[in-house]
């Protein structure tokens, strides 16, 4: 079932969450309970992410560098598809832009679309690590709005090969990112929400947020989309907090703030369970708010922390 059907027909707030494949030579039992301790829940969708491949590099016997590219983390498609048809709940395949030319892209849509994965989140991703700007490969894109108007383009029927004989249809649901405290890269919040409107002009059907702290930066967010014209359901998305580190990483990584009120928990926190306890705290805090808000649903990034979550969401819906 696609993503925006759900949201059409619920009811009510929907819960969704998001998984980060494990790293290469993990156990995939690890992830599948993840889900288990979660679908008790009754997840609308649950979403697994995209990790593009790193370049590294290794010292010969010679002792000069090889530069070899190395990927990570197990394929999206792959997990996608594994997780859909042992619990029978729509996956959310994550796509970047990073590392891959439209040709890989196409390629990877046609096997998502032939294993019955429908929902796609359409992102530009990250840098690879190490690297500080962002730089599409030979034949890529620099833009997610790029790729949304491919993903739009296969739903026609329109294929890269203009050649190719009895071009089927795709029925792909895009959803994309959005920032409510701006990108990164953007040079303020009015370019950034153009560039979102841009996305939705080019196909995208729903919006799920970056994380945040302070829920009136998201209402003011929506507010901002909703002038611009943007009409597309906009997600929340949240996580808790789970260690005093975050307080230093994530703005740093994510480009986000943090109330004063929740700086001043954390730091009056000695030990690691009372952060913890705090990062609930506020999680709940921020969901319920959110639900009485009339939001469409609460995502949330679970970063392999599932039994953190499980408490939350026993708390809130």
């Amino acid at each position: 079932m696609q993503v925006i059907d759900i949201l059409n027909e619920a009811k009510k707030p929907l819960f969704t969450f998001e998984l980060v494949p494990p790293l290469k030579g993990g156990d995939v039992q690890t992830l599948l309970e993840s889900v288990r301790t979660l679908s008790e829940f009754d997840p609308a969708y649950i979403n697994v992410t995209n990790h593009q491949q790193e370049v590294v590099y290794v010292e010969r016997e010679d002792g000069l560098l090889e530069r070899r590219t190395v990927h990570k983390r197990p394929g999206t498609v792959a997990l996608s598809a594994l997780i859909q048809y042992t619990f029978q709940i729509p996956v959310v395949a994550h796509l970047i832009c990073g590392g891959m030319d439209a040709d890989q892209l196409e390629n990877a849509l046609v096997e998502l679309n032939f294993l019955g994965i429908e929902n796609i989140l359409a992102l530009r991703g990250d840098p690879p690590s190490g690297v500080k700007r962002f730089v599409p490969v030979k034949g890529g894109y620099d833009h997610s709005s790029d790729l949304v108007t491919q993903i739009a383009r296969l739903n026609e029927g329109i294929y890269l090969d203009d050649q190719l004989q009895n071009a089927q249809k795709t029925h792909f649901c895009i959803g994309v990112a959005g920032y409510p405290e701006k990108h990164g890269e953007a040079p303020n919040l009015t370019h950034d929400i153009q560039m979102l409107k841009k996305k939705v002009d080019s196909g995208a059907q729903y919006i799920v947020t970056q994380m945040f702290f302070d829920n009136s930066v998201y209402y003011r967010f929506v507010e901002a989309c909703r002038n611009e014209g943007i009409t597309v359901p906009i997600i929340p998305g949240i996580k808790p907090i789970g260690s005093k580190r975050d307080l230093a990483t994530i703005p740093q990584t994510f480009h986000v703030d943090f109330p004063d009120e929740l700086v001043s928990l954390l730091n009056g926190a000695t030990k690691l369970s009372e952060i913890r306890e705090i990062g609930e705290y506020w999680c709940i805090k921020q969901a319920k708010d959110l639900i009485a808000h009339d939001v469409p649903g609460v995502h949330f990034y679970t970063l392999g922390k599932a039994d953190r979550v499980a408490r939350i969401v026993r708390e809130v819906f």
